[in-house]
């Protein structure tokens, strides 16, 4: 774990909103007679890159909804920096400084890739470029530059190859300047270059900016040198936690999702 991250408390069902920069205790969603998130608790500590993970319908992309305020719970609460966040709004989780990426990519394809970041930057009842000043596109440049974008500034966004789409969705999000990033698949289609292109991204976030991260992922292989502590959850309740070496050595996680390796 980074040296900035604090140890994460013991598990447990009455995890309170001082236990983690994140805190989701004993979450439960439902749709219809099926339980998605089944009484799920977890903390993230700033500064910590998290691991959240397990196979398609486990419930990781319904979590990071519940998280984000695009689904509201059933059950359960959803703590942020030390305050209930569990029946706010994506715009205003946004606001409160977190961020999430998607599995599948919505960029305006009629704007350019700076452009696309710049209108992350401004407020959500300005819907065209009209008044961008200077300073913003300077800034969504820099950003830009920062993910690797800086020579496809005036390329439309269906220009870009996947991992250049990938980018643009991280740049995205980082426009609006978030303490806490959620990653929904960050490394899906990529090549091992480029998943380790981003995985280098992604520490320098953490380091430079001081971003605390939570990454879904299928790829272990990439995921586990990436990430200080990982979550496993099954049909939607927490499997197991600890370092990616705990994870990696547990025999539930081996029968369940690993089948004795890392692939």
């Amino acid at each position: 774990m980074s040296a900035d991250a604090e140890a994460p408390p013991e598990w447990s069902d009455e995890l309170g909103p001082e236990d983690g920069m994140l805190v989701v205790s004993n979450l439960v969603k439902n749709f219809g007679g099926i339980t998605a998130v089944d009484e799920l608790s977890f903390a993230v500590q700033e500064g910590e890159i998290l691991g959240f993970i397990g196979p398609n319908g486990a419930g990781k992309s319904t979590t990071f909804n519940c998280i984000t305020g695009v689904y509201p719970p059933n059950e359960g609460a959803v703590w942020y920096k030390g305050e209930n966040v569990t029946t706010e709004k994506p715009h205003e989780m946004v606001k409160r400084g977190m961020a999430r990426t998607y599995q599948s990519f919505r960029p305006l394809d009629d704007r350019t890739v700076v452009q696309n970041v710049a209108l992350s930057m401004v407020p959500d009842k300005l819907f065209s470029l009209a008044g961008l000043r200077g300073d913003t596109i300077q800034k969504a440049e820099g950003i830009c530059e920062l993910v690797g974008l800086d020579d496809r500034l005036r390329m439309s966004p269906d220009e870009l190859p996947h991992a250049g789409m990938l980018r643009l969705e991280l740049a995205r999000a980082l426009a609006t300047n978030p303490e806490m990033l959620l990653l929904d698949e960050p490394f899906a289609g990529l090549s091992e270059p480029e998943v380790d292109a981003i995985s280098d991204l992604l520490k320098r976030l953490r380091s430079d900016a001081g971003v605390t991260l939570v990454v879904v992922d299928h790829n272990m292989r990439g995921l586990f040198p990436l990430i200080d502590r990982g979550i496993v959850i099954r049909f939607g309740e927490l499997l197991a936690e600890g370092t990616p070496e705990e994870i990696r050595s547990d025999p539930m996680v081996k029968r369940a999702y690993l089948g004795g390796g890392t692939e």
